[in-house]
């Protein structure tokens, strides 16, 4: 006869997919501040031409372009310096995710307009040749940066971070692994 081997299993814990989630969100919280760093970068460098990229869109008021083009790289930085150091991750998650759908949107209208154009994403922008667009590229780009926004939107409790060591919890990680870094 066999018995049955009786083995000891928490009724409650998180599981080891769940204790990995924080080190996922530092992966996230980088690989986006990487993305946000670099182009925030290329268009900084070069700011009229950052401008002349917003212009190319043709969707905002004129007063509106070089303002826009101009703080844009910024803003960018900002998320990037946020993102590296961890600090209101949930907060500039939601704010990266917005504005890759205001980027999505842009391409997208320019796209369905006709206008040929490249997007200054990461530097450049402005006119171009129509054979020479890349549209659909874009957009694909920019949902796959839509991932790690999600993701920390879901789970911006991350190891290494401002937030963590700031005690700053978040009552949407109702029992996330909380061991110290």
């Amino acid at each position: 006869m066999n018995a049955a081997v009786a083995v000891d299993r928490p009724t409650r814990g998180p599981s080891s997919l769940r204790r990995a989630f924080p080190w996922i969100g530092v992966a996230a919280r980088l690989g986006l501040a990487v993305v946000w760093a670099w182009a925030g970068w290329e268009k900084a460098v070069n700011p009229a031409q950052a401008a002349q990229a917003v212009r190319a869109f043709d969707v905002l008021p004129e007063s509106l372009v070089e303002p826009i083009g101009y703080a844009l790289p910024y803003l960018e930085l900002g998320l990037a310096a946020l993102l590296v150091i961890g600090l209101g991750t949930r907060i500039v998650a939601g704010i990266s995710a917005v504005l890759l759908l205001v980027f999505i949107a842009g391409i997208a209208q320019a796209w369905a307009r006709g206008l040929a154009i490249d997007c200054g994403c990461f530097g450049g922008g402005g006119p171009i040749a129509p054979d020479q667009t890349k549209y659909l590229q874009e957009i694909l780009r920019d949902l796959a940066f839509m991932v790690p926004a999600v993701w920390l939107l879901l789970f911006p409790r991350t190891r290494l971070s401002a937030d963590s060591w700031l005690a700053i919890d978040d009552p949407a990680d109702d029992d996330t692994d909380t061991d110290e870094d």
